[in-house]
């Protein structure tokens, strides 16, 4: 079988080490205050980015990859194990176009080379799990279509949800009213966010941090009530404390693997849940 090598986007919140451990090279998002360009996982943390935004009182923007960016990304992949075929996992076409401009970089620029770009239709843990199982797949010698079956047999059972701290960083962004942002902080209602049609959308709302918190908890328990949690991370934005006491609550609460990572979200997707966001994502089995 032709070696396959396997590409994914930092919107997939995979963990430098864990993306080096698999042998998967990821291509960043930036992120763009006025005319200045940041790529999210080699020059800004989401400390750096917050205390900004803070200070600036207005959102930077983000922007996918370019086509080059992904082409030059693509040739390394190829270049540095031999590899004959690659498949690139893209953040879903609905949230970014982050997929077309890998589509655009395949098509346009390495039209000889055999690349084929997947549409996650996720992103963040889930699309991080999608590469992963994509890698090891390759590396059991699987061909390229196995191996996109078994990413998205990942991607039909995974789950996310996150409780938002704040509604204030959706303020500014334009997602929500001011006056929508401050009856929320009056009330002190925190909003859980999930994926729904390939977008991360708001699911509900909640009273309370830790009625928020309760209720991650009791979503994923819904989900995993006739399965069995296969692989769980914990998720936050600047926020590892309450990663840990999140963590300490669904083990409590729910039958978790041994292993639970847990992983802050890049920059490229911070910037749209704002500081404080701490979640789950996970799969079933």
């Amino acid at each position: 079988m032709p070696k396959i090598s396997i590409v994914t986007d930092t919107d997939s919140s995979m963990p430098v080490s864990l993306a080096q451990e698999h042998g998967i090279l990821q291509v960043p998002i930036s992120i763009n205050f006025g005319e200045e360009r940041n790529e999210t996982d080699l020059t800004l943390s989401n400390k750096t980015l917050f205390e900004r935004i803070d200070k600036e009182g207005r959102l930077p923007t983000t922007a996918a990859p370019t086509p080059g960016n992904f082409a030059d990304t693509f040739i390394k992949a190829f270049d540095k194990d031999g590899s004959e075929e690659l498949v690139c996992f893209c953040i879903s076409s609905a949230m970014s176009a982050t997929f077309e401009a890998a589509q655009m970089a395949a098509r346009d620029i390495l039209p000889d080379r055999k690349i084929t770009v997947v549409d996650t239709k996720t992103l963040s843990v889930a699309q991080g799990y999608m590469a992963i199982a994509a890698a090891e797949a390759a590396a059991r010698d699987a061909s390229v279509s196995e191996i996109i079956d078994i990413a998205e047999s990942i991607r039909s059972r995974s789950f996310i949800y996150g409780a938002l701290a704040t509604l204030k960083y959706l303020s500014m962004g334009g997602r929500v009213s001011h006056i929508a942002a401050g009856m929320a902080g009056m009330l002190n209602i925190k909003p859980i966010l999930s994926v729904q049609n390939g977008k991360l959308d708001m699911l509900e709302k909640v009273r309370t941090r830790r009625k928020a918190w309760d209720r991650v908890v009791e979503l994923t328990r819904a989900d995993a009530a006739k399965s069995r949690i296969e692989k769980m991370a914990v998720l936050h934005v600047a926020a590892p404390d309450d990663a840990h006491e999140l963590e300490s609550l669904l083990r409590s609460n729910l039958d978790c693997p041994d292993e639970v990572i847990t992983v802050e979200l890049n920059p490229g997707l911070s910037v749209h849940t704002g500081s404080g966001l701490v979640g789950v994502g996970f799969i079933i089995f």
